[in-house]
């Protein structure tokens, strides 16, 4: 994979740092069936890097956060939003809707609206 922001911010660290997410990029990682290992060496890091920092022990540079994201498929805002659980799921539920034909779509809206009472 070659990230399309490679040489952009360098070293930016901030407190709403990956980190604070460490449990998402794990479940995220494994929704993709794919290591710690194979995607610290996927993003050009070493191969305990994505490890280190679901484990709080290390902050990647803003550059490396968005390779990650870009990685997992997801935006920066999906993954720091509070209101979105599981990004690729809900993008996964999106383009399933999509498909469905009209009538099915208003069935599914209704349900939604039953469940959110």
């Amino acid at each position: 994979m070659t990230c399309k922001y490679k040489g952009s911010c360098r070293n930016y660290r901030t407190d709403k740092c990956i980190t604070c997410k460490n449990n998402l990029l794990h479940k995220l990682r494994e929704d993709l069936n794919v290591s710690a290992r194979e995607m610290s060496l996927a993003i050009g890091q070493n191969e305990s890097y994505i490890n280190r920092i679901e484990n709080r022990k290390a902050f990647p540079s803003m550059r490396i956060y968005f390779c990650i994201c870009e990685y997992l498929n997801v935006t920066p805002e999906e993954f720091f939003s509070k209101e979105i659980e599981n990004p690729t799921k809900d993008k996964k539920l999106y383009h399933q809707i999509v498909r469905l034909k009209k009538p099915e779509k208003i069935a599914i809206c209704s349900l939604i609206e039953c469940m959110q009472k």
